[in-house]
């Protein structure tokens, strides 16, 4: 039955119920009216109208369900989704509904792999320009400065070789900024080396400890989920040098009952209730991508707690 014919049924209903009580139960009207008779008339329509408010809010019950999932559910995670109740366009509509949610988490989930695996190729493109053109031309530069300093007058050396190590330390910050757009590491000697690399490497401010307890046991888990493990972390650790004000960063990797679990805390300020920026976002987004779970908190001891537990199954991610 369609939601316009209950919704009209409950009210006949009620009307034909309280015409019947006035046709064949002992109540009169006077003219004029009494006061008793206003009194039961006031309430048997406020009985009526009651009625009838309880008759549509039951009836209307789901569509307030569906309302409320559609103003709070996560988009980038709509689960779970809004039970199916009611009858008619009712439970139509919530079929429709997750039906919608199931199209446009799919759409999601492909246009974000597109984005990221783009942006990896992009990073990649980058990273080898990088070492390819801009780094040798520094490199030929560099010994050509050590062969001009090597003839020329002595007041000119000491200016020549300051020059030589501002230049050698360009090149190195070169270099490091291209092994953080295509972490060659994780590609040659697996994820625990590059995490191990990433936590060295990294400059830290003075006061800054980095701990790191990384099991080399590991179950498989392939490129893809060893790239966004490795991403995520990377992010985390930059997060925690540029913002946090920590003392002690803990990144740890080991084996879950569910796969592997990857844990970053931190002892600094926390996120508290900082809206979502971009970097969180895109954490959340390559979690998504290979089925992990990615939450982020507050330590026991304050500053912030990040764990991504990445299932894996049959023997990869």
């Amino acid at each position: 039955m369609s939601l316009f014919w209950r919704i009209f049924l409950l009210n006949a209903a009620v009307l034909v119920a309280a015409g019947a009580l006035l046709l064949l139960g002992p109540i009169t009207v006077s003219a004029p009216v009494v006061l008793t008779e206003a009194l039961i008339l006031a309430g048997g329509m406020a009985l009526m109208l009651g009625a009838n408010a309880l008759l549509l809010r039951l009836g209307l019950a789901p569509l307030q369900r569906v309302t409320k999932a559609m103003t709070t559910i996560d988009l980038l995670s709509p689960r779970p989704r809004p039970e199916v109740a009611g009858e008619g366009e009712v439970a139509a509509l919530i079929e429709t509904f997750n039906s919608m949610l199931d199209r446009l988490e799919a759409e999601r989930a492909t246009s974000s792999a597109r984005a990221l695996w783009a942006q990896e190729a992009e990073r990649r493109r980058v990273a080898r320009e990088l070492h390819d053109e801009v780094g040798q031309t520094m490199t030929a530069v560099l010994l050509e400065l050590k062969r001009v300093t090597g003839h020329a007058p002595a007041p000119l050396r000491d200016e020549l070789a300051q020059v030589q190590e501002i230049t050698r330390g360009g090149l190195d910050e070169i270099r490091r900024i291209a092994r953080r757009l295509r972490p060659g590491v994780l590609e040659e000697l697996g994820l625990v080396s590059a995490l191990t690399a990433l936590s060295t490497e990294t400059p830290t401010p003075n006061g800054l400890a980095i701990r790191r307890r990384l099991e080399k046991d590991l179950p498989e888990l392939g490129e893809e989920a060893e790239l966004v493990v490795y991403r995520i972390a990377q992010e985390c650790v930059t997060n925690t040098v540029r913002h946090a004000g920590a003392t002690v960063l803990e990144l740890s990797l080991r084996r879950s009952a569910a796969g592997v679990e990857l844990r970053v805390q931190d002892d600094g300020r926390g996120i508290g209730d900082v809206p979502e920026n971009a970097g969180l976002r895109g954490m959340r987004e390559r979690a998504l991508l290979i089925g992990a779970t990615l939450t982020i908190g507050t330590g026991a001891t304050g500053g912030t707690d990040v764990r991504l537990d990445v299932p894996v199954r049959n023997g990869s991610a």
